[in-house]
């Protein structure tokens, strides 16, 4: 049986004050400084139903250690497929998190239970690659499937696409991602030049070459102004596109800067439709104003400094 290391904040290989994003395949080029803790943010309160009766002998303390004997011994059959079990006296591979990662883990698990994650919050959204979380609102829910590995989240109900009946489409959609393979640095730049990708990207040619909204024939901007996004300044541009077939819509490109880390920019995309059942635009402008930092200004974010290990 194989075991792989999962997605996370591991010790940089070749620069030990900084940690390195591991995305579960291989190094990414995202950087922050070492000992940065994860904070989850608070759960919202749930009213819970009647408590069962607790068995004697085996209260919380009982339940932790058996649950950290569980992690440690999940993380050192890690390490050792990691690190390879063939003998081989050479040194490890640098593209895995080296074992010492795992035994820091694995210490501070026997001493205390891990917190739950806040990706299995159904209420949040969370970019732990860019350290910040969206809500996600009554009618809407988090994709199954991330739309080019980007955290992604839409509206419950379907519908038949007005230029394609045989695909399926969603009144709304939002994702955020990580701008790449560009030297613009100021968020207006960059939101204006994202804004035209995101209104191809929603009703445009999809990736198998579908139209399903018959193509964008023209779009106007509707708004373009500087807004705050987790305690950073940003900016936002609006487009009202129309399209070939069916009401069209809004796309919505919103960049600014990580709080945390190099303050790497960050881009959230938002695509609506303009047909009946989809949600009013000032939904879009609340989901706006709930993004959040992970866990507060001292966890998560993103970094671009020291480039990736060699294969």
């Amino acid at each position: 049986m194989s075991m792989t290391t999962p997605p996370g904040w591991y010790p940089d290989p070749g620069t030990p004050v900084l940690e390195r994003w591991w995305d579960g395949t291989a190094w990414t080029g995202h950087t922050r400084a070492a000992g940065q803790p994860v904070v989850p943010p608070s759960p919202p309160t749930v009213p819970l139903g009647p408590v069962a009766p607790r068995p004697r002998g085996r209260g919380p303390v009982a339940v932790v250690a058996v649950a950290a004997a569980v992690l440690v011994t999940a993380l050192v059959a890690g390490v050792v497929v990691l690190n390879g079990d063939d003998g081989d006296d050479g040194a490890p591979a640098a593209a895995a998190p080296s074992g010492g990662a795992a035994t820091t883990a694995a210490s501070q698990a026997a001493s205390s239970a891990p917190p739950p994650s806040p990706s299995d919050d159904p209420s949040l959204l969370v970019d732990q690659l860019n350290g910040i979380t969206l809500p996600v609102l009554p009618g809407w829910e988090k994709a199954d499937s991330k739309i080019d590995g980007l955290p992604t989240m839409q509206t419950e109900d379907t519908f038949d696409c007005p230029g394609d009946s045989g695909a399926f489409c969603r009144h709304a959609t939002v994702n955020t991602r990580t701008p790449t393979r560009t030297d613009l640095k100021t968020a207006e730049a960059l939101a204006r030049h994202d804004i035209s990708e995101a209104a191809d990207a929603a009703f445009g040619e999809d990736v198998v070459g579908r139209r399903r909204y018959g193509g964008i024939v023209s779009h106007r901007e509707v708004r373009a102004a500087s807004v705050v996004v987790a305690g950073r300044t940003g900016y936002l541009v609006r487009w009202s596109v129309k399209t070939g077939a069916g009401p069209g819509g809004y796309v919505q490109s919103l960049a600014f800067p990580s709080s945390v880390g190099s303050e790497s920019m960050i881009v959230v995309r938002f695509a609506f439709d303009a047909g009946k059942g989809a949600p009013p635009l000032a939904v879009l402008d609340r989901i706006t104003a709930g993004i959040r930092a992970l866990g507060g200004p001292q966890s998560g974010g993103v970094g671009n400094s020291v480039a990736p290990p060699a294969p």
